[in-house]
């Protein structure tokens, strides 16, 4: 990761610190209400078993979700792109799901795989797979025409076309699907576990705020927010390591 953008977030994050305890402080608001962030930081050392504990769960959620909503995606991408027929009948079908509120269908979730792992690893599923597979499926219909008109003079198979001209030339955009589904994904685990859970961050911000711990539910939301940060950056830097030769990611 570059030295750079890196020094912007953490500028940036001191900044928002400075703004958050000013305006605790100017305007008198109650501990109870909005807790400074000394007594957040205060709670992330005291607490930091519980919140390691509960942090592993939710991890290991946006993990396995992001795994195969990122592969079933990738799949999804590649069989609409051989089939018209599939692309029509299936596409509809996509932008209807899309139109469901995720809130709506979590219940429904947690009642049919339970209230483990199962239904916050789904729910993370059905949020990053639509926007992977539209991005990667736009990206294949998308591959340069003088790409194809080479690899056609060059009598490449169907297959090798796929995997060696039209992948490659969709990379650019699965990149972008990527950069989406790892911002969301931990929205799906975080709803999941606000519906029916008994551990994960989510759980924990639930309870705390049932307890009135709002110090307590802070440091959770900002290890949360961490950990989206560090996810995002990570995939960032991996994408252009491998794709180095699209410039816009640079």
């Amino acid at each position: 990761m570059k030295i750079k953008p890196l020094l912007h977030v953490v500028l940036l994050s001191l900044m928002l610190l400075l703004l958050w305890q000013s305006a605790v402080s100017f305007f008198e608001i109650p501990r109870y209400m909005f807790p400074p962030p000394s007594e957040v930081f205060t709670q992330l050392h005291s607490r930091y078993d519980l919140l390691w504990q509960h942090s592993q769960i939710t991890l290991l959620e946006i993990g396995l979700g992001l795994l195969l909503g990122v592969s079933l995606g990738l799949l999804s991408a590649l069989l609409l792109s051989l089939s018209d027929y599939l692309s029509k009948f299936l596409l509809p079908l996509l932008v209807i799901s899309q139109a469901i509120p995720v809130f709506a269908i979590a219940p429904l979730l947690v009642l049919w795989f339970g209230y483990g792992l199962a239904s916050k690893i789904v729910m993370t599923i059905l949020i990053i797979y639509f926007p992977v597979t539209a991005a990667c499926y736009d990206g294949l219909r998308n591959t340069p025409m003088q790409w194809l008109e080479l690899a056609k003079t060059m009598q490449v198979s169907a297959s090798a076309m796929l995997f060696k001209v039209r992948l490659p030339a969709a990379l650019p955009s699965l990149a972008s699907g990527l950069r989406i589904a790892v911002s969301v994904a931990p929205i799906g685990a975080i709803v999941g576990e606000w519906v029916g859970s008994s551990q994960g961050l989510g759980y924990l911000m639930l309870h705390a705020n049932a307890r009135m711990r709002v110090d307590l539910m802070f440091s959770a939301l900002l290890l949360l927010m961490s950990i989206s940060l560090l996810l995002y950056f990570t995939v960032d830097y991996l994408l252009k390591k491998w794709i180095p030769w699209v410039k816009h990611l640079k």
